[in-house]
């Protein structure tokens, strides 16, 4: 379902977690002596570092399994935005403990935001868990292994200023063999009140454009057919041949503060897009996730440039209320990023597809001020979005100093007029779509019916339309819409 409804805790709209589980299901052979399996929870970019770090254990002597257990090592790649996320997690680790009571040798390792939030905390309450790596720490993985082979507990929490794994081809795990993660930076430089990640994955660093692009073309060469460039925030991506000067300034106070850059290469996030869009014609860009304060039309006139540039913008919001936006310290008012859907519009035209998160029952929000983040959505009218009720997340800046002072009932209120109100914008935005043609790619066979194929038009609606013996897997068809869901457009093939 497009409209992803969640009614417990909080997501982190840069993170996009949803507290999704996804399961290694690649089997490798090659001949290594021992056993991988992986588990990642949360957010595509977790999902996108469980193939980094497929990649690294392979050249430390492990092969990926589909099944527990068959595995000598077990991953957990988790997620912290949440409460519930951690508590799945421990849950998880209580049913891995009876494994590992029939298989003494098994080793356990919790690896991303939890592992970084914990650190050791996490080795001494689960007792089952034999090591804890950070996000930046993947690298040292196969020596973490080897100290838990010599008989002790290991971990590597360290956040790094300069890591992006830009040298390391990802073992594609879990994939239909048409759409791909490609990573273009890591971190957050953003201090969101309510959210964890800067603390759990440190500051805000860009890759090397020319390996995103080397990255891009090497999927094209194995039949993928689409990329979703991630980062916490894109907009803000932003490296340079000189990164002594631009990583610590950025363009513009470089140039201002009478920086040299002659001969200076400068890649912004909008020059990175054209990059991977001139790959291909055929290779389908999508990116996430898009931050208000930081998004410029240089960045829409790019994607209205190319046709491959899908036409879907997650941009999210949080509230429709500039005091709230205050609290949260997004950078951003109502108004302006008002001003940022208008832009859209204009660039890209009514057609192409808006998401958002939302954030109900914030910190001192009044009834008034959740009737402005009502009024926000009937004026944006999303395609599609990520809504959820505070809660507090420890250490966050929100929970030092603000009082989380709405009630459970209240914000679960709130919440449901949230959900209810998409769902009829959601079904309002889809009729229009009826009696139109897309260009859809298929992604594989519909979950509702083997004779039927689905994929995701340009918007990234999913297009549901009988399965035809001329099309398969990667290939684009012509779609013409005649019904629709909320959540789904239902078409023929023309």
């Amino acid at each position: 379902m497009q409209t992803l409804i969640q009614d417990i805790d909080i997501l982190t709209p840069e993170a996009q977690a949803s507290c999704e589980t996804v399961k290694v299901s690649v089997e490798t052979s090659t001949g290594k002596a021992r056993k991988l399996y992986i588990e990642s929870y949360g957010c595509q970019m977790n999902f996108s570092d469980s193939e980094i770090v497929a990649s690294i254990m392979h050249e430390g002597g492990f092969d990926t399994t589909a099944s527990e257990e068959n595995a000598d090592l077990i991953f957990l790649n988790t997620c912290a935005i949440r409460d519930n996320a951690e508590q799945k997690i421990r849950h998880r680790l209580q049913h891995l403990n009876g494994l590992k009571k029939r298989k003494p040798s098994l080793m356990i390792g919790v690896l991303g935001c939890m592992a970084e939030r914990l650190k050791i905390k996490l080795i001494e309450e689960e007792k089952v868990v034999d090591l804890v790596a950070g996000p930046d720490a993947y690298r040292d993985l196969p020596n973490l292994v080897s100290e838990v082979d010599g008989g002790q507990k290991a971990m590597n929490v360290f956040l790094s200023r300069d890591e992006t794994y830009a040298d390391i081809a990802p073992v594609r795990l879990n994939s239909n063999g048409v759409s791909a993660f490609v990573s273009i930076m890591r971190g957050c430089d953003n201090m969101c009140s309510f959210c964890v990640v800067p603390f759990t994955r440190g500051r805000e660093r860009s890759r090397n454009p020319h390996s995103i692009v080397d990255e891009v073309k090497d999927l094209f060469a194995k039949g993928y057919r689409e990329v979703t460039l991630l980062g916490q925030n894109v907009d803000s991506y932003l490296w340079s041949s000189n990164p002594d000067v631009i990583s610590i300034l950025g363009e513009k106070k470089a140039v201002k503060q009478g920086a040299d850059l002659t001969g200076v290469e400068i890649i912004n996030f909008a020059n990175l897009l054209e990059m991977v869009a001139q790959v291909s014609p055929l290779v389908r860009v999508r990116y996430s996730t898009s931050h208000p304060k930081d998004m410029t039309d240089d960045v829409l006139h790019v994607m209205a440039k190319y046709d491959n540039i899908c036409k879907y913008i997650h941009l999210p919001a949080q509230s429709g209320n500039s005091r709230i936006l205050e609290l949260m310290n997004r950078g951003y008012t109502r108004e302006t990023y008002l001003d940022r859907i208008r832009a859209i519009r204009e660039i890209l035209g009514n057609d192409c597809g808006i998401s958002m998160d939302l954030i109900a029952g914030f910190c001192t929000e009044t009834d008034a001020e959740h009737q402005d983040t009502l009024s926000l959505m009937q004026e944006v009218k999303y395609d599609f979005g990520y809504m959820f009720y505070y809660s507090e997340r420890p250490n966050t800046p929100a929970e030092k100093r603000l009082k989380d002072d709405i009630s459970l009932e209240v914000k679960k209120k709130r919440l449901a007029e949230i959900i209810a109100l998409q769902m009829e914008h959601s079904l309002e935005r889809n009729r229009l779509d009826v009696g139109k043609t897309f260009k859809v790619l298929i992604e594989g066979t519909s979950k509702r019916s083997e004779d039927q194929h689905m994929g995701r038009n340009t918007a990234n609606k999913v297009v549901i339309f009988p399965r035809s013996d001329k099309h398969q897997k990667g290939d684009y068809v012509m779609v013409k819409v005649y019904d629709c869901s909320a959540a789904t457009l239902f078409g023929e093939l023309v």
